[in-house]
């Protein structure tokens, strides 16, 4: 079997945001940051597939984008909130849900305190989100535990390459047969 080419037959959406650009991000390549006032205009135009609120700033994903990849025969990755991805679900509903989780609440906390960039009460807020997201798990198709990043890339295209065989996915070959 053929393995897919995470070069060739992914796409990682960029997200766009209202929150402050953190040291080391560059707009276009880690998030497109904008005004709230950009943001709600997009929003109105429906130039976002999903959006959010998120410890107090607006994230969304761009329409267009998404839809230029898949229309190319790409699997978009949107690394997003789950409200995001619940409606994401509202408009493509063959697309394939992953919560992506550390192993422990702990480990989570630890991670966003290595991170260094946010204060102790961002930590906080972000700590009790996590808790309101994980109570939507059972809205996702598939659950993939963060323990190690490797581990947890190979379990999400072993997902993704699983999805890309079922039939409703390959309607075009199944056509080509019967026609021959």
């Amino acid at each position: 079997m053929k393995k897919l080419d995470p070069e060739k037959n992914y796409a990682l959406s960029i997200s766009m945001t209202t929150r402050q650009a953190r040291d080391g991000e560059m707009d276009g390549r880690d998030y497109f940051f904008c005004t709230p006032e950009n943001f709600a205009q997009m929003r109105e135009n429906n130039e976002l597939l999903e959006h959010a609120v998120y410890c107090g700033h607006f994230y969304g994903t761009p329409r267009k984008y998404v839809e230029d990849q898949i229309n190319e025969g790409k699997a978009v990755v949107l690394e997003i909130e789950v409200n995001g991805a619940l409606q994401v679900r509202e408009k493509f509903q063959d697309s394939v849900l992953i919560f992506l989780m550390p192993p422990t609440i702990e480990e989570l906390h630890k991670r966003l305190v290595n991170r260094n960039t946010e204060d102790p009460d961002v930590i906080e807020d972000r700590l009790k989100r996590a808790y309101e997201e994980i109570k939507l798990i059972e809205k996702y198709d598939y659950l993939v535990i963060n323990d190690e990043v490797l581990n947890a890339v190979e379990q999400i295209y072993t997902i993704v390459e699983a999805e890309s065989l079922k039939p409703c996915r390959n309607r075009s070959a199944i056509k080509h047969f019967i026609k021959e």
